[in-house]
């Protein structure tokens, strides 16, 4: 007995030395088989995935070109009423801010000096022409008598000077009368152009000089009106090339402006761009635009500043870019997106122009058929392998609007 203890004690011994039991064995490897597949698992779940962006695939399509540019309404014609003769002012024929028409009388200046100077003038006149005609009798008669003993050469001559000395002062009478009888209408100051009429800056009593430097009132047509409003030379010259080139085309000759107010509401009627100027400002660069519009309701005032919208013509093959695709390097310069061949992200420098509703204009960098990256940009980099999907315009204006409901609900209430 004491023989099999020692016996077992030294197979447990053996056990111990030789390391693990069969059932520690199989325990192991079936734990390092369960490993080996987690492991398996998180390798496979770590394989790296193609990145799914949002694309919108270019393409070229006919484009009114507009530009937006600052302005001013001005009167179609405007009269500063001045008198022309000097003297003290009577009556005023109007109210202020009505509608009068061209020849009205406006103020009523004191005639009776002009009156009596234009009486006088008629009564020099009649002096003027009775005194021609006592010298042409004389003339008259001593042409008959000329050759004989009672009258001289001498004195032939002298009748025939004074004649015409006579003749000379009737024409220079007619022209006093006819000064005299235009400065006693003066007194009636009138309008030289129908239109309205501003305030009066004078009262009845006032003396007013002929020439003075302030207007007595102001008359404006504004009916039609004009617009004048500014645009840079560079930008002017690109669009006098490229109508030349063909490139945009206007219609009937002349471009169309729409107008929008101050307050933003845009104005029901439509003009047309008459004129550039010829100079450009040494100051700013940039020349002047003058468009006209119809202004029957008088809606539109003189001075008012207006934002108007210049259709300069039609681009025949424009390529628009949403906005959200376009992104900027440090120094500015406008960049995309392109997936390209094997669908593979390639960073294309650009070149913007305007900016169309809620897109750009791009004119170099890129062509129909790109497709741009328009969602997604934060999870790519150039040269990645992405996979693309195309976004239509509905969900363009979806994911806006969200991206607008959102920011106002974040917004604090007051």
């Amino acid at each position: 007995m004491g023989h099999f203890l020692e016996s077992n004690t030294r197979g447990l011994d053996m056990n111990k030395n030789r390391g693990f039991t069969p059932l520690a064995v199989v325990l192991m490897l079936s734990g390092s088989f369960a490993l080996t597949g987690c492991d398996g698992e998180q390798a496979q779940q770590q394989a790296p995935q193609a990145p799914e962006v949002g694309v919108v695939t270019l393409k070229s399509e006919p484009l009114q070109i507009t530009t937006e540019l600052p302005g001013r309404t001005l009167a179609y014609r405007v009269a500063e009423v001045r008198p022309q003769v000097s003297g003290i002012i009577l009556k005023r024929n109007f109210e202020e801010g009505s509608e009068i028409k061209a020849g009205v009388s406006l103020y009523q200046i004191d005639p009776a000096p002009y009156q009596a100077s234009y009486e006088s003038a008629k009564g020099d006149l009649a002096k003027a022409q009775a005194s021609a005609n006592i010298a042409q009798v004389t003339l008259s008669r001593y042409q008959k008598l000329l050759g004989t003993q009672y009258i001289s050469k001498q004195d032939y001559d002298n009748a025939q000077a004074e004649a015409q000395q006579a003749n000379a002062a009737v024409v220079a009478a007619k022209a006093a009368v006819e000064t005299a009888r235009i400065n006693l209408a003066y007194t009636k100051v009138t309008s030289p152009i129908s239109g309205r009429i501003g305030k009066s800056n004078v009262t009845e009593g006032a003396l007013v000089q002929n020439g003075q430097t302030t207007a007595l009132a102001v008359v404006q047509q504004l009916d039609p009106i004009y617009v004048d409003v500014t645009q840079s030379s560079n930008d002017f010259l690109r669009l006098k090339q490229e109508l030349a080139s063909g490139q945009l085309k206007q219609e009937n000759g002349k471009a169309k402006v729409t107008l929008s107010t101050a307050d933003g509401l845009k104005y029901p009627q439509d003009g047309t761009l008459e004129f550039s100027d010829v100079t450009v400002d040494q100051t700013t660069g940039s020349i002047t635009l003058r468009a006209i519009f119809p202004n029957p309701d008088h809606t539109l005032l003189p001075g008012m500043f207006v934002r108007a919208r210049l259709e300069e013509g039609v681009n025949p093959t424009a390529i628009l870019v949403p906005q959200q695709g376009v992104t900027r390097t440090p120094r500015g310069d406008a960049t995309v997106m392109v997936v390209g061949e094997g669908d593979k992200v390639e960073v294309r420098p650009v070149t913007v122009g305007q900016a169309m509703g809620d897109k750009w204009v791009v004119t170099d960098g890129v062509k129909a058929g790109d497709r741009v990256i328009i969602s997604g940009l934060q999870k790519v980099r150039p040269g990645a392998q992405v996979k693309a999907q195309e976004v239509t315009d509905n969900q363009q204006q979806q994911k806006q609007s969200g991206a607008a409901g959102q920011t106002q609900s974040q917004q604090p209430q007051s």
